[in-house]
This record gives C-alpha cells, sequence and structure tokens, in this order.
C-alpha cells in the first residue's frame, strides 16, 4: 500500500511539475530569438521587448485571478484550462505574421500560465505527505530551473537551425502529455473559500498593467511626457483602490492577516527584486552575445548556461537544507550572489571582452538564482495556513512576474538613455555602455532582497502552529 502510495504521490508531481516547465521555459525562451524577431518585423527595441512583456505582464497580472479561481471552481479543472489554454495559444503565436499578432498570443500565453502555475504549486504539495513538502518544493523548482536552464539555448538553437517560430510548437507536445497525464494521476480539490472578487481581481490587474505601461513608456518618451505620467498616475490610482476592496472584502483575493506575516511579505519582496534583476539582465545580455560578441543565437544560449543551468542544479539540494539553515538566510545568500554576478559583469564588460572572462560571474549569479528559487516558495508555503497556499503561492507568483516585467521596462529605460547619449558614433560601443548602466540598476535592486532576506527570523514562519483549521476537502475525481 505505501509503494502504491509512493507511486501515486510521483505521478500526480511529475504532472503538476511538467507544465512549470513550458512555463518556465516560455519566460526566456523568446530571449535568444529576439533579434531574429525585430528584423523579420522590423521593430525597434521598445518594440520588442513587449514580445516578453507581454507575456510577464498577462501572467503577473492574472495569477491572483488564477488561485482565487481554483479555489472556487476547482484547482485541478484551472490547471487543465490553463494548459489548454498555454498550448493553443503557442500555436498563435508560431503561426504569427505580424509582431502585434505575437504579442497578442504571448498575452494569451500568459493568461494559460497564470492560471497554471499557482495551482500546479498547491496541487504539487498537497500531492505530498507534509514531511516531504519541502522535497515537492525542490522538485516543482527544479523543473522550473529547468526550463529556465534550457530556455536561452534552445530558443538559440531552433531559432538558427529552424525558425524562431518553433521555438512556440515544441509546447504543444507537452501540454499534450499533460492534460492526460494529469487527469489520472491529479486528484481535484478546492480551497475554503469559495467566493470570488473580481473587483480586486480587475484592479490588480490595471494596476500591473499601468505601471510596466508607464515605465515602458519613459523608453521612448520620457519622464515628463504626458502617457507616462498618465500610466504611472493610474497605476497608484488602482493599486489604491485595490488595497481597499482587499480591505473592505468579504473575500480579499489575499487575506489581511498574511501582510502581517513577516516571513510572507518579505519573501515577496525578495521575489520582486531578484527577478527585476534576473530578466533586466538577461534580456541585454543575450542580445550583447548576439552583438557586439557576435555569436550566434544558439552560440550566445549555449554561453548562458553557466548562470541558467545553476538552478537546476542547486534547487533540489538547497531545498532540503530550508528547515536547516534558514529560508530567509537562504534567499539573502542567493541574492547576495546574484548581485556580486551581475555587478562582476558590468566592471569588466567592453565590446571586445573575451567570453571567458564572463563565466565565474554567470556562475555565481546562477548559484544565487538557485538559492533563491529554492529557499523563496518553500518560505511562504510555510507561512501560511494549509487553506491559504493556493493564495499565498498566486501573492508569491505575482510579485515574481511582476518584478520580471517592472525589470525588462526599467532596464529598458536606463539602457535606451544611455545609448542614446553616447557620443562615439559606435554602436557597440553605445550598445556595452548601455549594458553596463542597466547592469548596475539590477545589482542595485538585487541587493535590496538581499537585505530583506537577512530580516526573515528563523524558525518563525509557520502559520499552521496552533492553528485549529479545517484542510480542504477534495473533491472526487473525475
Amino acid at each position: 500500500m505505501t509503494a502504491t502510495k509512493g507511486q501515486a504521490s510521483l505521478w500526480a508531481l511529475i504532472a503538476t511539475s511538467l507544465p512549470m516547465f513550458m512555463v518556465s521555459l516560455d519566460n526566456l525562451i523568446v530571449t535568444n530569438a529576439l533579434v531574429d524577431i525585430g528584423k523579420d518585423f522590423d521593430v525597434k527595441q521598445s518594440e520588442l521587448q513587449w514580445v516578453m512583456n507581454g507575456y510577464v505582464l498577462a501572467f503577473a497580472g492574472l495569477l491572483l485571478a488564477g488561485a482565487a479561481l481554483g479555489d472556487r471552481f476547482g484547482r485541478r479543472r484551472v490547471f487543465l484550462s490553463g494548459v489548454v489554454l498555454f498550448t493553443v495559444s503557442s500555436v498563435g503565436c508560431a503561426l504569427a505574421g505580424s509582431v502585434e499578432t505575437l504579442i497578442a498570443a504571448r498575452v494569451l500565453q500568459g493568461a494559460g500560465a497564470a492560471a497554471i502555475l499557482p495551482v500546479s504549486l498547491t496541487l504539487a504539495v498537497a500531492a505530498v505527505p507534509r514531511a516531504q513538502r519541502n522535497m515537492a518544493v525542490g522538485v516543482w523548482g527544479g523543473v522550473n530551473g529547468l526550463g529556465i536552464a534550457i530556455g536561452p539555448l534552445a530558443g538559440g538553437l531552433v531559432t538558427e537551425q529552424i525558425s524562431w517560430s518553433w521555438i512556440f510548437w515544441i509546447n504543444v507536445p507537452v501540454g499534450l502529455l499533460t492534460l492526460p497525464l494529469a487527469l489520472w494521476a491529479v486528484r481535484e480539490s478546492r480551497g475554503n473559500e469559495r467566493s470570488l472578487n473580481v473587483g480586486s481581481m480587475v484592479l490588480v490587474t490595471g494596476a500591473v498593467v499601468t505601471a510596466v505601461w508607464g515605465i515602458v513608456s519613459a523608453a521612448d518618451h520620457g519622464w515628463t511626457e504626458t502617457s507616462t505620467l498618465v500610466g504611472i498616475a493610474l497605476a497608484v490610482v488602482l493599486t489604491v483602490a485595490f488595497v481597499i476592496s482587499e480591505r473592505v472584502s468579504r473575500s480579499p483575493l489575499i487575506p489581511v492577516h498574511m501582510y502581517r506575516v513577516p516571513a510572507f511579505v518579505l519573501s515577496n519582496v525578495v521575489s520582486i527584486t531578484m527577478y527585476f534583476g534576473v530578466f533586466g539582465s538577461i534580456f541585454y545580455l543575450t542580445q550583447f552575445l548576439q552583438g557586439p560578441m557576435g555569436y550566434s543565437p544558439f552560440e550566445a544560449g549555449l554561453r548562458t548556461l553557466p548562470w541558467t543551468v545553476a538552478p537546476m542544479i542547486v534547487v533540489p539540494i538547497a531545498s532540503q537544507l530550508v528547515d536547516r539553515i534558514g529560508g530567509g538566510v537562504m534567499q539573502a545568500a542567493g541574492c547576495a550572489l546574484q548581485g556580486l554576478g551581475l555587478g562582476w559583469i558590468a566592471l569588466i564588460v567592453t565590446p571586445d571582452i573575451g567570453y571567458g572572462a564572463m563565466v565565474p560571474a554567470l556562475a555565481l549569479a546562477g548559484i544565487g538564482m538557485g538559492l533563491v528559487f529554492a529557499g523563496n516558495p518553500a518560505t511562504v508555503i510555510s507561512s501560511v495556513r494549509e487553506s491559504e497556499h493556493n493564495k499565498a503561492s498566486g501573492a508569491n507568483n505575482t510579485s515574481r512576474e511582476f518584478g520580471g516585467a517592472l525589470g525588462v521596462a526599467a532596464l529598458t529605460t536606463v539602457f535606451s538613455h544611455q545609448f542614446n547619449a553616447d557620443t562615439s558614433g559606435d554602436p557597440m560601443v553605445a550598445f556595452t555602455d548601455g549594458l553596463e548602466s542597466a547592469l548596475w540598476i539590477g545589482v542595485a535592486v538585487v541587493l535590496l532582497g538581499a537585505l530583506s532576506g537577512l530580516f526573515i527570523k528563523r524558525g518563525a514562519v509557520s502559520a499552521d502552529d496552533g492553528v485549529a483549521e479545517p484542510a480542504a476537502v477534495p473533491a472526487p475525481v473525475a
């Protein structure tokens, strides 16, 4: 019987983690295809970033909605719906004949990812005994790391050998495999809170989108232009309205008491800062490898591996040490290493730099990323009640994806300003100067995350202690 339960848990864990491969893969798979996409559609840098941000914005803006829908209608049902939407929209991306169509399909991909991600972690944790939760988080994070590791490499290889459109076709078999496996292996479950706060869903989505829209507008038009000021002002208004809506609602997307849990709040700060630095930096580093350094898309993807492959190795190991070391210390150390790696590159980067000089810095950044991937979700999950895992996962992943979108947008602003101000007349020098300035901003923000992690107290993160609360009742398997 034990073996049978163990096998069932394993298959459920695989079924819930496999779509994470698609989701994490598509965060970065386009990075080494951006140059070719830009050439095919003849678009400038500020437009090109929406191929990434269209996905990330929909992803970030709808994550809390995805978590709430899972609690209301069934986590497995929402999870499977997300897989279907993600797979179909991947076909739309592959067939796109214009940059506008591609961005629209990427937005739909992001919506599908938002339905997959928060419930996938909840279902993965629920599939194993309580004693094995950190292991489940480690497997889930390891698969996430695998997608991040393979993303730039796969994007470069497929773009170079076939066409950039094929980077989206590879999602289809993963989606088709996941659907029957999840139907068979994953049990349906729902949260205790079944009401839907539609107003809060609309407000938080609008706040995320308008905030990044305003920052992106600054890259094109400057910080004093009307479009920039309107976007940022509207984001502030929507954020305030969201907070008010949450405080007066009987069914908030994020229960108010969660904001009083330091481990939960600070871990979300770490998510924002970490992904700000990672996504913003890799957006330009991959283009630097193909521009001033002259590598092909596949060669550029191969050379990002010291950074992106590290989480796949580090996360499963580090996940077993979270309780011993402390999730806060682990997150702080991860952010510090990430900041050190990015700062190292900023110090040595020149138009004629050799790749070998960058390898140690990339490896440090990758190890740091892996430590955060292990410590962050484990700390968030352990800081709230069991019935609130879905909401906590939605909030944490919203912070993560918003940080990534904000990082790309903000560093685009910094890069564009420095690039346009360059007087050397050499585009390679101008690009390098822009990259250096952008990296230093990324370093500063990531180090704020390291400071936040240090304030997370070890052994004081479990909200389950002394809480008598009924667990979510599993629904019958369809």
